[in-house]
Parts: structure tokens; sequence; C-alpha cells
């Protein structure tokens, strides 16, 4: 028992200090001229060895963790390693978890929003394939999120990609939460890219995300090579390869199209600057911009649906050519600087 109480105050005193921390990061922010400051991140679930699930054990099922079953981009499906949790206390938790991500925030980006609706649970061992989807109280879980969110006068941006069943994204818009799109993943029922005017106007939209290969990487369809690499793949590599390569030559067209990519030979950061253009001409209400993007590294961060395969989180920030980059480095980096020019202008 006394050990489990020197864990708790040890886990305490860390929250302490990240809470101290944020408050300091949102303070310079808003005196610097931004308008909301920070946005916080809420993640799909814990790590069942953290310190959640060791505090609020009987929270979370056991022998199961939560994923994504197979679609276009992850074809193998996907299996995070996190336990799911399970609706007790009448969401107290969930509620103290949206609070205090707020607290010094002036929004919160939820990842994987879909989860509020239901959660892919892939038992121990079977694989992504063999998993179900869990259906939750959508109308309980949003509901908070809304109430938490009106409370702290903050922004919700909703990860809404992958598998959604049509009717989620209006619910949520109806609930004044903004969804996600993505310029690679926004293609009309014809399977063909949309046009810019016809994105969603309540939506954080990018050009890529911290789940895929930054543009230069996406560009040179590292995103193909790396799945291929890890077995992620059920379709043959040429046919990947094909098809990232025609998705590719299409925008590339569309830049065209829309006069924001000029001269016959562009090199990468010309497409990549392009792209951004881009992004000023949907109506999009929030424009978001990667430091990947920024710097032109084209190393992927994360690739959902490994573990151990893959070094999720712990690839250092590089320039171009593959060196580390420090931090400092990125307030005079002249290519950080015309993307930003780029993002500003629009």
């Amino acid at each position: 028992m006394r050990a489990y109480e020197e864990r708790v105050d040890f886990f305490m005193w860390l929250q302490w200090i990240a809470d101290q921390q944020l408050s300091a990061a949102q303070s310079a922010g808003r005196d610097a001229g931004m308008s909301l400051g920070l946005v916080c991140d809420m993640a799909v679930g814990v790590s069942g060895a953290g310190a959640d699930a060791l505090m609020l054990g009987e929270l979370f099922a056991d022998g199961v963790s939560v994923g994504s079953p197979p679609d276009a981009f992850n074809q193998a499906g996907q299996e995070w390693g996190q336990p799911p949790i399970l609706a007790d206390l009448a969401y107290q938790p969930f509620r103290d978890m949206v609070r205090a991500a707020l607290r010094h925030a002036g929004g919160i980006r939820i990842d994987h929003i879909l989860g509020l609706f239901r959660l892919w649970w892939v038992p121990a061992g079977l694989g992504p394939r063999m998993g179900t989807y869990v259906r939750y109280d959508h109308e309980a879980m949003v509901g908070i999120v809304a109430l938490e969110a009106y409370r702290a006068g903050a922004l919700v941006v909703g990860e809404d990609l992958g598998t959604v069943e049509p009717w989620v994204r209006a619910y949520l818009r109806e609930r004044g939460i903004m969804g996600t799109s993505v310029l690679w993943f926004e293609n009309g029922e014809d399977g063909n890219p949309l046009a810019p005017e016809q994105w969603r106007e309540y939506a954080m939209s990018s050009v890529t995300t911290h789940d895929l290969p930054p543009t230069t990487g996406y560009l040179a369809g590292d995103h193909v090579e790396v799945r291929n690499e890890l077995g992620l793949l059920t379709e043959s590599l040429d046919h990947e390869r094909g098809k990232a390569a025609r998705q590719t030559a299409t925008w590339i067209a569309i830049l065209r199209e829309w006069g924001v990519l000029v001269g016959d030979s562009p090199c990468e950061e010309d497409i990549v600057l392009a792209m951004h253009r881009m992004l000023a001409c949907p109506p999009s209400k929030v424009l978001s911009a990667t430091l990947t993007d920024a710097v032109g590294d084209r190393r992927t961060q994360n690739l959902p649906g490994t573990a151990n395969e893959y070094p999720n989180w712990r690839v250092p920030l590089s320039h171009p050519d593959g060196s580390p980059m420090w931090l400092e480095e990125v307030f005079i980096d002249e290519r950080a600087a015309r993307l930003s020019q780029v993002m500003n202008e629009e």
C-alpha cells in the first residue's frame, strides 16, 4: 500500500509540473498575439502499463486493445496496444480528462473522435482483422466535450478520418465540433479529388498530418515503401507504387489548373508550397501546417498500426538531407520562413 501511495504522489508531482509548463506556454502565446494559443491533443487511449491504468485500472477492459479495421491506407488494419476505457463512474474520468486538456488551451484536437461513437476492439493475439466494433453512448460523451469546451470558450477539432459512418460528421457539425480535412484524402464518391470549394467549411484543413509522411516523403512514395518493408500492404508493391504515382500526378495537375504551381520543372519545395497555397482555396475555418513540412524533413514521425516495428515518435526532426535539426535552427531556417509566409498570406 505504501508503495502504491508513493507512486500516486510521484504521478501527481509530474502532473503539477506539466500543468505549470502548459500555463506558462499558453500565457506566452497569448501575450505574443495568438488568438487561441495552445491547441492541446487528446489521445484515443493510454498505455496499459502507464499511470492511468495503474491508478484507474478498473476502468479499462482486460484482454483487448483498440485499433481500426483495414482501410485504404492501412490495409492490414491497426492495433494500438491500448486497453479500451469502460463507461463507468458516470463518465467522471472522461470529463476530468477533457477539462484538464482545456485548462490552459484555446482549443483541443480529439484524436480518432470516432471512438466516442464506436471503437474497434481487438482481442489479444488475434490481430486487427479479427476485431469488432463496440458502440459507446456518443450523446453523453460528445455532450461532455461540447459542455466543457463551451465553459472554456475553446475550439474543438475532431479527427474524423478513416472508416466513418455517414451520419457521424453531420452529428458533430451540428454540435459545433469541427472535422479534419487532409488534402490527400479529400475525394468525392467517384474517387477523384474534390474541387477545393467543395471541402468542408467547419474543418481544420492541412496537406498532411503526423500520421502520414511529410509532403516531400509522400510525393516520393515513402508511405508505400515503408509499409511494404513492414509487411502492411495487401496489394502488390508495383500496384501501390502506380497508385501513389497517379495520385501525385493528379494533384500536380490540379495545382497547375488553380494557378498555384507554375513552371515546367518544379522542385519538391515548389510543390509543397503550392499545396499549402491551395489550402487558401477551400472555405475551411482553420488551416494547419506541420513542422516537418516547414523544414523539408521527409521521414514519417508516426506509422499507425505499428509498435516496435517502427520508431514512432522517436524520429528526430531533420534537414532535407537527413541530418538532425536543432530547435534553434528552425527559427532561422529559410525554408521554414517561406512556408510561414505562404500560410500568413493565405
